[in-house]
């Protein structure tokens, strides 16, 4: 009797926490639930099998929260199911004979972390053409520099203290490069071009916003907005783009989905894997919060968590095939008019917020 009363109790929580990411709040203590969906999905699936054993075909009750248990799942299954290797990619893979890559490697590498080692080995072992660091502070910028500024020629520094600093090192040339502060005066991110092997230009953008969290931000307002400004931009590019970075903040998230269907941009992760690059220190509750979106133009050839590199975040690499004669094969519907409406509203929020 008692297993059963603690499923019961877990089974209304888990209804509870399938719902609270639509509820239209802002308040950190309810987006946070965005991140462990995985998680909960799993114990959600762990319930109903347990329940099964205690399970009374006499009882209407037990039929009743089996159902909504069993929906619940299947909503929560859904919505990661995009994620798995059952589904279809979003980015297709690279064609057999396209030639002109772009490797890019991102990685947050927690502004205490003593272990460039760790962080140096995985650098040297994945070699990309384009590199973004979040969390870089002015030692870890020295340190960087000393090992990669022979081999990275163009770069973009963004040295901070407040664990938002930013650097970027790229092997190609990056030109018009410029830091924005596009929500805070503490917040950056980088904008540059990229010139491809090719000649072909790549407009790239690395952003690192604030998080939902009661220290600093009690609502996901700020990071929101970061993300629709993006969006913005990445709109109104005459260039293929792409965006890049710690944003704290899980792929399937309202967020994400709606940054994904404003910018046009494509997520590698469908169809291939979730990739959950924090938290690096435990096992269980681990989600994909570091993120590479490409444009329709690009066309992926590889893609991989990195090494644990003593950061709370693994790092993420992903090799594209730039290929823009096929973009029209892989291009995302245009947003509705409800869907841009949704990011103007997010960004108007956070200007009168802070104001």
């Amino acid at each position: 009797m008692k297993i059963k009363v603690f499923l019961r109790v877990f089974g209304v929580i888990s209804i509870l926490l399938t719902i609270f990411p639509y509820i239209s709040a802002n308040q950190w203590y309810i987006r946070i639930f965005d991140f462990p969906h995985l998680q909960l999905t799993l114990l959600t699936l762990l319930a109903l099998l347990v329940y099964f054993l205690k399970f009374n075909f006499g009882n209407f009750i037990d039929y009743l929260f089996v159902l909504v248990l069993g929906l619940c799942f299947v909503f929560q299954s859904l919505k990661i199911y995009p994620y798995t290797a059952f589904a279809h990619y979003e980015v297709q893979n690279s064609s057999p004979s396209a030639s002109n890559e772009l490797s890019i490697y991102t990685a947050n590498v927690l502004q205490e972390n003593k272990k460039i080692k760790e962080l140096l080995s995985d650098i040297k072992s994945n070699d990309a053409d384009l590199m973004v660091f979040t969390e870089t502070n002015t030692r870890w910028i020295n340190i960087l520099k000393k090992e990669l500024a022979e081999t990275y020629r163009y770069t973009v520094e963004v040295p901070l203290e407040n664990t938002y600093g930013m650097v970027l090192f790229s092997k190609l040339e990056a030109h018009n490069a410029a830091v924005h502060y596009m929500v805070e005066d503490s917040i950056p991110s980088i904008h540059t071009q990229i010139i491809l092997e090719t000649k072909d230009t790549i407009q790239l953008y690395a952003i690192h916003p604030a998080p939902p969290a009661p220290q600093h931000n009690p609502s996901s307002v700020d990071r929101d907005a970061e993300m629709m400004k993006v969006t913005r931009l990445a709109r109104e590019s005459k260039f293929p783009v792409v965006v890049l970075g710690d944003f704290n903040d899980v792929a399937w998230s309202e967020t994400t989905t709606l940054f994904q269907k404003v910018s046009g941009l494509l997520d590698l992760r469908k169809g291939r894997g979730f990739y959950s690059t924090y938290n690096a220190k435990s096992w269980f509750m681990r989600w994909p919060l570091d993120h590479v979106f490409a444009s329709a133009h690009f066309r992926i050839k590889e893609v991989h968590r990195g090494s644990k590199i003593g950061s709370d975040h693994f790092p993420f690499y992903a090799k594209f095939t730039f290929e823009p004669a096929l973009a029209a094969m892989q291009k995302l519907p245009e947003p509705t008019d409800e869907d841009l409406k949704i990011a103007f509203d997010q960004i108007i929020e956070e200007e009168k917020e802070n104001e």
